[in-house]
């Protein structure tokens, strides 16, 4: 399901909350029937999935996961899958099930942890963001902010644009690497 809509990917450690929602508003503010997942979710998991704004509607969910899990069971019948997904796995999952149903426009997909093997990840989306870079998840992600934001710049895809927020020079300049490997401008 997440090659059904073009999507925008962001990651970052600060600020991906915020970006994502403000860009899904000015995608809908444009007249675009949006989806937009984020993490983590306050009081309800719906949170994480909103279609044109508005959290999305716990059966629409329930049906999504019900196809999820049947898909996983599939796979891990089969040998397919090695291991049970993870919670966010399985949201994300989900997630991309019900922007798929729904035919939204676009997506704003935010990163969970990191970005090179976050599940958001298998996405390509038309422009990616990496909001911000300071120390966070280090035990994932490494102890330097240039090992955290060469995590995040995971999300750089050949010919796919990269916007950076302010970011140190030593973050900028691994960023800048990973993309120019990737052939992400």
């Amino acid at each position: 399901p997440h090659t059904a809509w073009p999507s925008l990917h962001v990651a970052g450690t600060n600020g991906k909350g915020s970006a994502s929602a403000m860009t899904e508003r000015a995608l809908r503010a444009a007249g675009l029937v949006t989806g937009r997942y984020t993490s983590p979710h306050l009081f309800r998991v719906e949170e994480r999935i909103a279609l044109d704004g508005q959290d999305v509607d716990s059966a629409v969910l329930t049906g999504a996961l019900t196809r999820v899990f049947a898909a996983v069971d599939r796979l891990v019948a089969s040998g397919a899958l090695a291991a049970m997904p993870t919670y966010f796995e399985v949201s994300t999952a989900a997630a991309f099930v019900v922007f798929a149903e729904a035919g939204v426009d676009v997506a704003v997909v935010e990163v969970g942890l990191g970005g090179r093997y976050d599940a958001t990840n298998v996405i390509t989306p038309v422009a990616g963001a990496i909001t911000t870079i300071d120390f966070d998840h280090e035990r994932h992600l490494g102890s330097t902010l240039a090992a955290i934001a060469g995590e995040k710049a995971g999300i750089a895809k050949p010919g796919v644009p990269l916007v950076v927020g302010d970011v140190p020079d030593e973050a900028w300049r691994a960023i800048e690497t990973a993309a120019r490997l990737t052939g992400a401008p």
